[in-house]
């Protein structure tokens, strides 16, 4: 078992599939909810772009982390929120991790909507698999509730 926290890194034909729904959203057109997220560098201080898939779960907007403890995660641990923009309307947010026994309804829900997408980064988990192997499959994921200012 390795020490290091679960990432999977995009393949380069996601990285350019990831640029283009960026652009998207950026130009005003968000594919079944996606947005364009800015979260400052932690290192850089420079505001870093990536396109997200914002979900709503009881009437309450999060973040997941399809790809695991990525970059913007960890900006995100530091920043504490950032930005979602679709076109001109940006929304200023902020955001507050999830504890790992609050995830598995959240996961569900996220599969069954972006699963087409995403369940590429879930090494196998998906919407219909067992309460145990999304509970398992928990901490890999880092999901952040965001509450949007304004």
């Amino acid at each position: 078992m390795s020490s290091q926290p679960y990432y999977l890194k995009g393949s380069p034909i996601n990285v350019r599939f990831n640029s283009v729904i960026g652009w998207l959203a950026r130009h005003g057109v968000s594919l079944m909810g996606s947005a364009e997220m800015s979260v400052r560098g932690r290192k850089s201080g420079q505001m870093q772009r990536i396109p997200v898939n914002p979900h709503t779960y009881k009437g309450v907007q999060f973040l997941v982390s399809a790809r695991g403890h990525s970059q913007w995660v960890r900006n995100m641990r530091v920043a504490g929120g950032g930005e979602l923009r679709v076109g001109r309307k940006v929304r200023t947010f902020t955001a507050v991790e999830v504890p790992d026994e609050e995830k598995p309804a959240i996961l569900r829900t996220y599969l069954e909507k972006w699963g087409w997408e995403v369940n590429q980064y879930f090494n196998g988990v998906t919407a219909k698999s067992t309460d145990e192997e999304i509970v398992a499959a928990a901490p890999d994921h880092p999901v952040f509730r965001i509450t949007v200012e304004g």
